[in-house]
Parts: structure tokens; C-alpha cells; sequence
């Protein structure tokens, strides 16, 4: 075999795992082997001066431009024309239906990112652009190579124009503003900035993805609908978003549009709305355009997530664990849905690495209906002026102590806000899940019965309950029972409710499965906790730590001595689903993912994170994520919740 046929079987092995690493989610070769492979290749590139240009090498490694070339595109690419209600959505489907009444539309995500125009030619990747103004685009063709998901190479041969969408996953701008020392406002801007950067490496620094969704221009191949146009993309391995319908009445569309728009957060990418085209590309032709927009489809756009406002004020809290967290006092915005007043910031130091003042207008964020979040800073005013950080803890005045990043106020057995919150952890449905009990009721029991640990909560009596203003006979009693019914919680409950630092729902799960006893548990080394799988290093410490703090051992003795005894965690049991190994995804509408986790768990299954030929059944609820598509390409059979049900019916019976 000469260089150029072991090169090319190189870059074919190599694409082969990108492509199932990238688009499948499913890696077939370890990182170091990977790695083995393309130093192969470069290192024959080398030696031989030569390079084919689908190398996976030629993805980085392109010269700083001092700008960027402007091009005509080869077929104009049209803005959407935009709705932001129903009525005028009604409106133009109306109009399409009374000419064409046997319609139908494909229903699509539409991406808020850098819309992209791809050209290959014989199989290979030849010029990338921007849209531009639809005419004229900019060629940024080194700084999309950058993106791995996009293939340097196709199966079809032909000349054709692909267009998509680049972006910036919500997890990776989270992980990326974590190391940077200058964060990134929002994902849109991430995308668009790292693609009109003239360093295609900064480019690469920020892990861009792409979405396709059209073909503007195909030689030697007809495509006749958008379905087949996600066939096609599909076919040449091109990433295509698992949420593409068709759909015909007015009434499946505004039920797909408020299903969307209620679940779009648990998405890994912005979108700002969806997408309407007709479906068959000889109607749509029919249609044309008008001087900006296609006649044929319609943009509807979502409220928007994100706005502008002022800051008025930061106050610092106290929570649970001591930590002081920065909450900015905003002038009134309406935003997704609700007036907001109030934003979190996540520390001090995400304030300096964001340049928040008192006085500025920032960025503010929504998402899933909870307090938001501010991105970044808009801009300065004359009033604008540097936030302060308090050198005592806002709610008992002891001195603060600064950790590497977060300020933590150290009175932890003293400081009432930390001690309150403590009690409202340990009563929380995930936890010891005593209903009744609210934020204003442990304020109560603080103020009244000088409550100050969890413990003290099974002292409570009827009649001393009922002293409390607004607790009559009924509620007495209900919160009284429901104290004392919460005394045998799961082993997960119980070790997520001592509210030990960096465990979570899940690690308590994990947790309990792996030492099915409390006394196990507590007992553990440091050494045995580090060994199991998915406990980080300061996770494993901060366990080791809190049982051997005189504080924490006295807690739980106490909830001993009070008839509170976790339940043993069962060793794996034996159902009608043993054997069977589920994956979730999407949102699920009869139960929650805990509750189908435990009913999968309770009935023999297991559930795992990532889907595998290991997997059997993928469990699929509305708006699922990549898993699909994984499962899909693996064979793996996919269930709904119906079809979960059945099973289980089936299997039972």
C-alpha cells in the first residue's frame, strides 16, 4: 500500500469515528486512540508534502486573515418573513390554503445562531459563507472548518449548496465562560462572534456545532419536498435537528407551537421561534417571492428570553452552606411572560468578569419560569459605579472568608439565614418531602420555638402548633402527621436531605445503590468514595468531612433517637423489567424522570445516562435531544409513554 491509499484509508477510519462521535453521540475508539490515528496521518502528510483536502487536519491550523472576502452567492438566500401571534400566523395559512387547500408544512426549530451557506463540489468541502444580506456574503470558510460535526467530505458528488445554522451549545458557552476571563454574553452572539473571527482558532476555542435545514442549489439530483430534503442532509451525514414534522391543520400547529415553546429551554441550543414551509417544493415555486421573503413559509417568533435593563442595586444573600450570592435589584422588565425585579449573579467574581455595576444596563435572561439570570453588561451610564463586596456576612456580621472563587460567611451553626435554609432544604419535596412546611412556616418555628436544627422539628406538637398565627385545627394536624410520616424516607431522600455540599439528587441515588445502608455510608474512607464511579475528588472530601464534624453527627443521632430510620437501600431487584436497560429522553408528561427512574428501578430495569447497543428501550418524551437520533442509528427500539405503558401492562399481565 503506498502513502497516498494509507492516507486515505486514514481519513476515512477518521471521519467514520467523527461521525459517531459528533452526530451519533456514540464514540467507538478511546481519545488516546483517536489521537494515534491523526498524528498517523499528519505525520505522513508531512513526510510527503502532501495533503487531500478532506484531511481532518485541515480543520485548524489556517492563517490569521486580515479580512474577510465578500462573494455574490450562486442562489439568493432569503430572510423568513416573521409573526409574533397567531392571528397573523392564521392569516397566511389561510391565504395558502384557500389556493392550495391539500397543503401540507413541515414544522421546524428555527435556530437562533449565524446562518451558514456550504458549497461542495465532487464530494468535498469547497467554500463556506455567511448570508450577508442574501446577495452578498462573507467567505469564512477557514473558521467554519473549525466545526467538527460538519463533514470535510460527502457521498454525493455533485455540486450542491447546503445552509444551516452554526451555533454554540448552552453547555458549552457555560463551560467555556467558566475558564474565560471575558465571558460571552448569550450562545447567538458566542456563534456569530467566533465565526467572524479572523483567527480560526479562537473559532475552534469555543466548540461550535452546526444544524442544517436547506438545500439552496443541487446538481445531477432532484429534490422535491423539505421532508426529502432532510433525507438528503440526513444521507450525506450532515447534522439535522430530530424535531422536523409535517403537519396539515391549523389546530396540530398552534398544539406543536405552545408544546415548543413550553419545553424549548430543556434544549442545548437557542431557538427563537419555529418555522413553517410548505412541504412541496413545486407549490412553493408556485408561491415565489417578494422582494425579501419567500412567499411559502412563515417565521414564528417566540417572546423573547432575554432583554435589557437596568441595574439599580445589588444585595448579597446568604445560603445554606454559608456561600454569599450576589442578587441584582433591576428596573421592571416584562419578560417571558412575568414582571421581573430581580436577577441572580453567581458570585463576586462573576460581577468583575462581567463588568456589572450599579448604574449599567445588562443583559437579563428567563429560563424555566425561574429567577433570571444576568449575561453580561449592555453598556455604561454616568451613574454607572463599581459594586462593593461586603466584608461582613449580610445577616449575623460575622467576617466573611474568600475561598478561590466563591466568599462564604464561616458562622454555620450561628448565622440564621444559613440555618433556616438548612431546615427548608432538609423539608423539601426531594428530600424528607414533608409536606405543608414553606419558607414562611421554618421562619415561623425559628422565631416561635427557637428551632435551629432539623431534629427539633419531630418535637413539634398539635397544640404548639396551633399557637402559630394562621395554623388552625386542620393544618395543626396536617403538619403534624406529615412530620412525623416522613420518619422511614428512602436512603436517597435521607442523604440528599443532610444537604452535604456537591450532592445532588442523582449523586444521592448513586450513593445509596452503591453502600445500601446508612451505616455503610457514613463509615466510608475516602479512598473507597473516590472509587466509585461518577463521585468527584470534592465530592468524596466533602462527605468525609461532614461526618466528622460534631455538628452533623449530632443531627443525625438525633433524628435516630427521634424514630427517623432511612430505609436500606434493596439489593437489585428481580421484576418484569430485569435485564432491560432504559434511557430517557424529552420531557415526559405522565411522570417526571424521577418517578419513571424509580418505577423502572422498583419493576428489575436499570437506567443509564447515554444510549448504547447495550441500550433496549429508549423511553421518548416531547422534544428530545440527541438520544434519538443515537438510538435511531443503533437500532435501539424507542417507546413512548404509551408504549411504556403497554409494556409493563403486557409484561404484568
Amino acid at each position: 500500500m503506498d502513502y497516498k491509499q494509507k492516507m486515505r484509508q486514514l481519513i476515512d477510519e477518521i471521519n467514520i469515528h467523527n461521525y459517531n462521535y459528533y452526530i451519533l453521540d456514540e464514540p467507538t475508539v478511546s481519545d488516546a486512540e483517536y489521537d494515534k490515528l491523526l498524528d498517523e496521518l499528519m505525520t505522513l502528510e508531512k513526510q510527503h508534502d502532501f495533503i487531500y483536502p478532506d484531511s481532518p487536519s485541515q480543520r485548524v491550523g489556517a492563517e490569521v486573515t486580515s479580512s474577510f472576502e465578500k462573494e455574490k452567492h450562486k442562489v439568493p438566500l432569503y430572510s423568513l418573513n416573521k409573526c409574533q401571534s397567531k392571528g397573523e400566523l392564521k392569516m397566511w395559512y389561510d391565504d395558502v390554503m384557500q389556493k392550495y387547500p391539500n397543503t401540507t408544512f413541515s414544522f421546524e426549530y428555527k435556530f437562533d445562531g449565524l446562518t451558514i451557506a456550504i458549497t461542495y463540489e465532487k464530494g468535498l468541502f469547497r467554500k463556506a459563507m455567511t448570508r450577508g444580506s442574501g446577495v452578498l456574503g462573507e467567505i469564512v470558510t477557514n473558521q467554519v472548518k473549525t466545526i467538527s460535526s460538519i463533514p470535510l467530505s460527502i457521498p454525493f458528488k455533485g455540486t450542491v449548496i447546503v445552509q444551516g445554522e452554526a451555533i454554540m451549545p448552552k453547555s458549552e458557552l457555560k463551560k467555556y465562560n467558566e475558564r474565560a476571563d471575558e465571558p460571552l454574553k448569550n450562545e447567538r452572539n458566542a456563534a456569530a462572534g467566533a465565526i467572524r473571527n479572523l483567527n480560526p482558532q479562537i473559532t475552534k476555542e469555543r466548540n461550535l456545532d452546526m444544524y442544517f435545514y436547506a438545500v439552496p442549489y443541487i446538481e445531477g439530483r432532484e429534490i422535491r419536498s423539505q421532508m426529502e430534503t432532510f433525507a438528503f442532509l440526513k444521507e450525506n451525514r450532515f447534522k439535522v435537528s430530530s424535531f422536523n414534522t409535517e403537519v396539515k391543520t391549523f389546530d396540530e400547529i398552534t398544539e406543536l407551537i405552545d408544546k415548543v415553546d413550553k419545553e424549548k429551554e430543556n434544549l442545548d441550543f437557542l431557538i427563537d421561534g419555529v418555522v413553517l414551509k410548505i412541504n412541496d417544493f413545486k407549490t412553493s415555486k408556485e408561491l415565489g417571492y417578494t422582494m425579501r421573503f419567500p412567499k411559502f413559509a412563515m417565521a414564528y417568533k417566540f417572546a423573547p428570553q432575554e432583554l435589557t435593563s437596568k441595574v439599580l442595586d445589588v444585595k448579597f444573600q446568604v445560603g445554606r452552606t454559608g456561600k454569599i450570592t450576589p442578587l441584582a435589584i433591576i428596573e421592571p422588565i416584562f419578560l417571558a411572560g412575568a414582571t421581573i425585579q430581580r436577577a441572580t449573579l453567581n458570585n463576586y467574581s462573576d460581577i468583575k468578569r462581567k463588568h456589572i455595576k450599579i448604574g449599567s444596563y445588562v443583559y437579563v435572561r428567563r429560563s424555566n419560569e425561574v429567577i433570571p439570570e444576568i449575561m453580561g453588561l449592555a453598556h455604561d451610564t454616568d451613574e454607572s459605579r463599581d459594586v462593593d463586596l461586603p466584608t461582613l456576612c449580610p445577616c449575623c456580621g460575622t467576617p466573611l472568608e474568600q475561598g478561590d472563587i466563591e466568599t462564604f460567611c464561616p458562622n454555620t451553626w450561628g448565622c440564621p439565614d444559613q440555618i433556616k435554609k438548612r431546615i427548608v432544604h432538609f423539608c423539601s419535596k426531594d428530600a424528607m418531602n414533608i409536606e405543608g412546611i414553606s419558607d414562611k412556616t421554618i421562619e415561623a418555628f425559628y422565631d416561635e420555638f427557637n428551632i435551629r436544627y432539623p431534629f427539633e422539628l419531630y418535637d413539634l406538637s398539635k397544640d404548639s402548633l396551633k399557637s402559630l398565627q394562621k395554623f388552625k385545627d386542620k393544618k395543626s394536624t396536617n403538619v403534624y402527621e406529615n412530620i412525623q410520616s416522613s420518619k422511614s424516607p428512602t436512603l436517597d431522600r435521607f442523604i440528599y436531605a443532610l444537604g452535604i455540599k456537591n450532592i445532588g439528587k442523582k449523586t444521592a441515588r448513586d450513593l445509596a445503590k452503591y453502600f445500601n445502608t446508612l451505616e455503610n455510608f457514613m463509615s466510608a474512607s475516602l479512598e473507597e468514595l473516590d472509587s466509585i464511579p461518577d463521585i468527584a475528588e470534592i465530592t468524596a472530601q466533602g462527605i468525609v468531612d461532614y461526618f466528622a464534624d460534631e455538628n452533623n453527627l449530632k443531627i443525625v443521632n438525633e433524628l435516630f433517637a427521634r424514630g427517623v430510620k432511612p430505609q436500606d437501600s434493596e439489593s437489585k431487584k428481580e421484576g418484569i423489567l430485569s435485564n432491560c436497560t432504559f434511557v430517557l429522553t424529552g420531557t415526559l408528561e405522565k411522570y417526571t424522570r424521577d418517578e419513571a427512574t424509580h418505577l423502572i428501578e422498583s419493576l428489575g430495569g436499570d437506567v443509564t445516562s447515554s444510549v448504547s447497543r447495550n441500550t433496549t428501550y429508549v423511553l421518548l418524551g416531547s422534544e428530545p435531544g440527541s438520544k434519538l437520533q443515537k438510538a435511531q442509528a443503533l437500532g435501539v427500539k424507542i417507546l413512548s409513554e404509551r408504549d411504556f405503558i403497554n409494556l409493563i401492562n403486557t409484561k404484568t399481565d
